[in-house]
């Protein structure tokens, strides 16, 4: 009786392994762009803007321009880029973001490229998840849904997103 419960269970597993793939496979398509894992660090209560993150890469031969982004979570969403500049983190909005098949963008929390969310209609709380639509010229919008999770696990399940074409 024991050996005919095996069978079962091995069922079970499948089954729960089928559940939880699609929550890994965390992203989007608008034609020959891919978006993938778009996440956002929490923030504590008060703080007026919060930070969202995502890769982008472009599988055709004409590069992908991100010109804005918009989200019910806050007021606005704009394309930021963080450096070191003299010892000192300086962050400053840019007009658009070219993504070309040669370079993909690899945000990440400490650096480099992200969106701000700009005024924050409520604390981004670990967990929870926002609509975030992000718009490309010539190519139009996509709404991708984005998670908020802790820097080092958002981090980390967005490089487990890249692999072979």
């Amino acid at each position: 009786m024991t050996f005919r419960l095996l069978p079962l269970l091995a069922a079970g597993l499948l089954a729960a392994t089928v559940v939880t793939t699609p929550a890994l496979a965390h992203e989007a398509h608008l034609d020959d762009v891919r978006i993938a894992h778009p996440f956002a660090t929490p923030t504590p209560p008060g703080a007026p803007n919060g930070g969202a993150y995502l890769d982008i890469s472009v599988d055709g031969e004409s590069p992908a321009v991100l010109i804005g982004a918009s989200s019910p979570a806050s007021e606005s969403v704009e394309i930021h880029d963080m450096d070191m500049n003299d010892g000192v983190m300086q962050m400053r909005p840019v007009k658009q973001l070219e993504i070309t098949p040669e370079s993909p963008v690899r945000m990440r929390p400490g650096g480099g490229y992200h969106l701000m969310l700009m005024q924050l209609d409520q604390p981004l709380a670990e967990g929870d998840s926002f609509p975030l639509t992000l718009e490309f010229a010539k190519r139009g919008e996509i709404e991708v849904e984005v998670w908020i999770q802790d820097a080092e696990e958002g981090s980390k399940a967005a490089d487990g997103h890249h692999h072979a074409h």
